[in-house]
Order: C-alpha cells, then sequence, then structure tokens
C-alpha cells in the first residue's frame, strides 16, 4: 500500500504526464526509477544521510542509459526529500491512476500451476465482460491452493480454490 507521500508524488507525476500526453512512457520511467532503487545496495547509499546529495544524485546522473531527463529528474527529487524508499509506493499509485484514468482494472489470478496464454487470456476475456472494463491480469504460482483459482482485483476477491473448497467442507463436517 501507498503512502501518502507516494500518493501525492504519484499524483503529480500522473498530472504531469497527463498534460504531455506521455502517461504510459511514465509508467515506463517510475518503473525503471523503482527497480533501480530496489537494489539494496543501491538503496543504503542513496538513502545514507552522510553521503552528500550532490554524491548519491550523481550514481543516479551518471548512469544515462538507464533514466531519461525527466526519470532522472524524480529520482533526484526522491533522493533529495529522503523518498528513495517511496519509489515502489509512487509507481504503483501512479498505475492505479491511470488504470482508473484509462478504465482499467489490474486482477492477480493466482493458481497451484502455471497457466497457459490462452488460459489467462481467457480469465481476462471474462472479467472483462463481467466488469465492463478492460482488464489486465497477472499470474501467481501459489501451490498451496493446491488447484481451481483465485482471482484479486480491487478490493474483491473471488476465492475458487481447492483449498478453501476443502477447508469449507471440514467446517460443515465439525458442525455436525
Amino acid at each position: 500500500m501507498a503512502t501518502a507521500a507516494a500518493r501525492r508524488y504519484a499524483r503529480a507525476v500522473f498530472d504531469l504526464a497527463r498534460e504531455e500526453d506521455e502517461v504510459e512512457q511514465w509508467e515506463k520511467r517510475l518503473a525503471r526509477i523503482s527497480e533501480l532503487f530496489a537494489d539494496a545496495e543501491m538503496a543504503s547509499v542513496l538513502s545514507n544521510p552522510t553521503i552528500p546529495a550532490e554524491q548519491r544524485e550523481r550514481l543516479v546522473t551518471a548512469a544515462p542509459h538507464v533514466l531519461d531527463e525527466k526519470a532522472t529528474n524524480l529520482a533526484r527529487l526522491l533522493i533529495e526529500s529522503g523518498r528513495v524508499g517511496e519509489a515502489a509506493g509512487v509507481e504503483e499509485e501512479y498505475q492505479r491512476l491511470a488504470d482508473q484514468s484509462a478504465g482499467r482494472v489490474r486482477a492477480t489470478v493466482t493458481t497451484a500451476v502455471e497457466l497457459g496464454a490462452e488460459d489467462r487470456n481467457r480469465v481476462a476475456r471474462e472479467l472483462a465482460k463481467r466488469l465492463d472494463k478492460d482488464v489486465r491480469v497477472t499470474a501467481v504460482i501459489d501451490p498451496r491452493i493446491l488447484g481451481g483459482l483465485k482471482i484479486q482485483y480491487g478490493d474483491r476477491i473471488v476465492d475458487a480454490s481447492v483449498a478453501t473448497r476443502l477447508q469449507q467442507l471440514r467446517r460443515r463436517l465439525a458442525a455436525s
């Protein structure tokens, strides 16, 4: 869950991206920043207040092939304000805002085994039909569900897993 600060940064970036018609480009930029800041060694150096901010910023600007000018400016701002740890939250909130603006829904489908592309597309089509929105599906594998699937989108969960069914059966048998 994104913090209040991450939400503010994401909102500012999203407003700028819409003004400049660069919503998709900013998604990519934020993903690169988040990936760069997720590296444990890099994050520890970038968030170390004993190292002057200029030196920490040089680490980001020294790699122009990783970040373009606009992404570098945001990265420098996060470093200066001591918000290196907020990069993933900014990206997450930005994606939520972009999806909301585009009328999209992100769904996570959890299965015990890997879903093939055809099955993943079928789940996305069926969910899109029910929600009357474009759906982007992320597949997650969790062998603990044994079989079936769980779908999470927004604040809703559809649990059609074998593990849950067995748990429900256990409860009914124990109550009898």
